[in-house]
């Protein structure tokens, strides 16, 4: 059965509350933050706002719903995200059909953490019952770990070296040092990338995200309301997400996308030649170059060639990232998946200002996260296109 496309609903007012290392205010500050910045970018006030999404790993003990009180908000329709990495592109899709369905008529979509010193051990400690049992026994403490033994697996698998991963950290980097707001602001050089300091074999230092503190936003409405408000926005051209995709496999080589990116691009009426640029969720460069591959850019097992064939920066002939991705900007917990889609928003509407991509018009977002021991579970991405489309 055909999918329902997304025709009438829009993405707009995307904000980011600048991340920083550590931050003693809580996630509910920071989300406050981001969704005080979208709604005065809108010209809304809250009592506008009936629909509200929100993704957070440290809200805990609290909820979205204590959230709504928190906030002095009403709202109709509300839900919660907790996907990690995936967050941002599955919000956007529960969002635009509550507003296409007439449940809400703005949704603000929100994502937001906190980072308090050894905050990120404590998450950690508690992330899943299937990394409690499986892995954290055996001595590994926490994503790097895990992600290495997939690294691991797939250099072996297709011939992947270390360099051709450290193109993607240096590329961001270069691409970070134009984003006012990333962390990392010193260039970095493949001999650099190379020599770092290791972590978990085959990582090095600049493999690895830097947890931090932060906040990102956009609303969904109806495109009449938000030329009637002067908005700029983003239009929906299709989305897809995927949960525990190839259980079968002994470990993750290939994600959910794989499954469904036909689906994708037959929805937005395009295909892969048509992307100006790409913003992967980029926990670690292998997770990017797997995309490469997955989302059709290139053969499985091609990702390597592909990222030594092109240029990632923002000026190049393959945009990645351009706002530098977690690697340069930081991970601030669940807004990691949020960070890559509202800066295609700002592409695709001409406002990314000096990450600006030259005749940027249509935007691929992809989103990955939850990961228990040998694999990711979530994965999603959209494919968005800025009005004039």
């Amino acid at each position: 059965m055909r999918r329902q496309n997304y025709d009438g609903v829009v993405l707009t007012a995307p904000v980011s509350v600048p991340y920083v290392r550590y931050s003693q205010e809580t996630a509910h500050w920071w989300i406050a933050r981001a969704l005080k910045q979208t709604l005065e970018v809108a010209g809304l006030a809250p009592r506008e706002l009936d629909g509200f999404s929100v993704s957070s790993f440290t809200l805990f003990p609290d909820s979205p719903v204590g959230l709504t009180q928190h906030l002095g908000l009403s709202p109709r329709w509300l839900d919660s995200i907790p996907m990690g990495g995936a967050s941002g592109v599955v919000a956007l899709r529960r969002a635009a059909r509550a507003v296409q369905a007439g449940d809400a008529d703005v949704v603000a979509c929100i994502a937001g953490d906190a980072n308090r010193i050894d905050s990120f051990r404590q998450l950690l400690s508690s992330f899943s019952r299937f990394a409690m049992d499986a892995s954290y026994p055996y001595g590994s403490g926490g994503p790097n770990a895990s992600f290495a033994l997939i690294a691991d697996a797939y250099m072996a698998e297709y011939g992947v070296t270390r360099e051709d991963f450290g193109r993607i950290a240096v590329a961001q980097r270069a691409n970070a040092l134009q984003y006012p707001d990333a962390i990392m602001k010193k260039p970095l050089t493949l001999e650099q990338y190379l020599s770092a300091r290791p972590i978990s074999e085959p990582f090095g230092l600049f493999d690895c995200v830097m947890p931090c503190a932060g906040a990102e936003g956009f609303l969904v409405m109806r495109e009449d309301e938000a030329e009637r408000r002067g908005l700029a926005y983003a239009r929906i051209a299709g989305t897809i997400e995927r949960h525990n995709a190839f259980p079968e496999d002994p470990v993750q080589l290939r994600g959910g996308w794989v499954i469904d990116i036909d689906e994708l691009y037959e929805m937005a009426g395009c295909g892969p030649e048509a992307i100006d640029l790409l913003q992967t969720y980029d926990d670690y460069p292998l997770i990017s170059m797997m995309q490469f591959e997955d989302l059709g850019f290139c053969a499985k097992g091609e990702g390597a060639r592909f990222v030594r064939e092109h240029d990632l920066t923002i000026g190049g002939d393959f945009p990645h990232n351009t706002s530098g991705g977690q690697l340069s900007v930081g991970q601030a917990g669940a807004a990691g998946g949020y960070l890559g889609l509202v800066e295609a928003i700002r592409q695709v509407t001409g406002k990314a200002g000096p990450t600006q991509v030259a005749k940027a018009r249509t935007a691929m977002v992809s989103g990955f996260g939850m990961i228990n021991y040998d694999r990711g579970l979530c994965t999603s991405a959209t494919i968005i296109t800025g009005a004039g489309q």
